[in-house]
């Protein structure tokens, strides 16, 4: 029996780790270190100023001298305006940059040598970016489609399944495998936390990033709150990882682009119906207080924040970071569009529906149509999700916001992010 008793606490232990190492997803550190900054404090222009960067090349926290140098100015993830070597005798470098003529943000890529092995570091100015407008249309018929998608999904049963995980369990909450009724005969699977004192609680809505991958619990369950973690694949969330890093190379692989030449089939219909789903769950369960509900995600699951809140008018709050699936079509502009990037190369004699068929699904549109407070956080170096898609969402948000800058993030989040942002939610959720 201590056996097994101790066997349940190391699970839980590694899970509370494993956990809390996905939320703050921090780089691993090298020895080498380039670090690379605009020379505005702030990282903001006005257009037509110039910016200039500053490098730094450091090992054990000393400059590294005579080091070799190669840089590229540009937009953000569009083909360097200018590129050259030099060699620092210091370690330390002046760039002198560029100026941009529309709202944007200009980046300074740096790669050094040292010691046969490369070394890559990034900065980015930002000119303007409270006055980036979205690329993507607002089709004339969104509200229809998506009134009519809900209404479709209106039609299945929540049909809830619990499986309790007591290995997951703890001395305050109950900790469940669920599945619910979606569009299409399909399901939507997720990991919920309920604490386990009788009353009546506010839920947090976790919506998840990019991936296939199995959930734990959401331990801030155990500070009152419901918590409801789902993924968006229509598979159980509770397998062994070999299966799910099959289906990442098999038939999940790409996933974001499946189907997109259909408007009612695209994959992604079902997965914000899910989140839609989820909620409709979550009203249902008696232990919910029946008003205090947030979504919050980062990556994919910052933009199915956005997506959710704007579709759902039952969300009271949103914590969004670094949201993806914004602004997709800003490369046929010239500029960064949001992950997954589908039109970075794209050739619409070969994908003709393509552009007909995202604006649909883009988290701008949904971002015009929130109504409610919002929490949102990123950083000017992220190239995954980069800031040109997100401002451009955020900027159309016609609804109380804060958006908080940690300017030197890539797709990574400090500790500190996500603290505020679950005092934010706290504060609101339970006031």
């Amino acid at each position: 029996m201590k056996l097994k008793l101790i066997r349940i606490c190391c699970v839980v232990v590694i899970l509370f780790f494993k956990s809390i190492s996905t939320l703050y997803a921090q780089p691993a550190q090298s020895r080498i270190q380039v670090i690379v900054t605009p020379n505005h404090t702030d990282w903001n222009y006005q257009l037509g100023e110039k910016a200039n960067f500053n490098v730094q090349i450091l090992r054990d926290g000393q400059l590294v001298p005579n080091a070799k140098i190669h840089y590229s100015l540009g937009l953000e993830k569009m083909t360097p305006t200018k590129e050259a070597d030099i060699v620092s005798e210091s370690g330390q470098a002046h760039i002198v940059g560029m100026k941009i003529d529309k709202p944007g943000f200009l980046g300074c890529e740096v790669a050094v040598k040292v010691n046969d092995r490369t070394y890559k570091g990034r900065g980015r100015a930002a000119f303007e970016p409270q006055n980036i407008v979205p690329s993507v249309n607002n089709p004339s018929d969104f509200d229809v489609f998506w009134s009519q998608a809900k209404a479709e999904l209106a039609k299945v049963p929540i049909d809830p399944k619990l499986r309790l995980l007591p290995e997951l369990c703890t001395s305050k909450i109950n900790v469940y495998e669920l599945n619910i009724g979606n569009i299409k005969n399909s399901r939507i699977y997720g990991v919920l936390s309920i604490p386990k004192a009788h009353g009546k609680y506010p839920a947090i809505l976790r919506v998840p990033g990019a991936g296939v991958r199995s959930y734990g619990p959401d331990l801030r369950a155990e500070d009152g709150f419901i918590t409801l973690k789902i993924g968006i694949h229509g598979i159980p969330v509770r397998m062994d990882d070999e299966v799910y890093n099959d289906l990442k190379k098999g038939a999940l692989k790409a996933y974001w682009t499946s189907k997109l030449d259909d408007l009612d089939d695209y994959y992604y219909k079902r997965v914000y119906l899910g989140c839609v789903r989820a909620v409709d769950f979550i009203f249902s369960m008696e232990e919910f207080d029946g008003e205090n509900i947030a979504v919050n995600g980062a990556s994919q699951g910052g933009g199915l924040s956005l997506i959710t809140a704007g579709l759902d008018p039952r969300i009271k709050y949103l914590a969004a970071f670094y949201p993806a699936l914004c602004d997709l079509t800003g490369y046929l502009e010239g500029r960064a569009g949001g992950w997954p990037h589908m039109f970075k190369n794209y050739n619409e004699s070969e994908r003709p529906n393509w552009i007909k068929v995202a604006p649909y699904y883009d988290a701008v549109n949904f971002a015009k149509r929130i109504k409610v407070p919002g929490w949102y956080s990123w950083g000017y170096n992220d190239p995954t999700c980069p800031p040109t898609s997100m401002f451009a969402a955020y900027n159309i948000i016609d609804a109380p916001k804060e958006l908080n800058i940690f300017l030197e993030t890539g797709h990574w989040t400090f500790p500190e992010q996500w603290e505020e942002a679950d005092a934010w939610l706290y504060k609101n959720l339970k006031n």
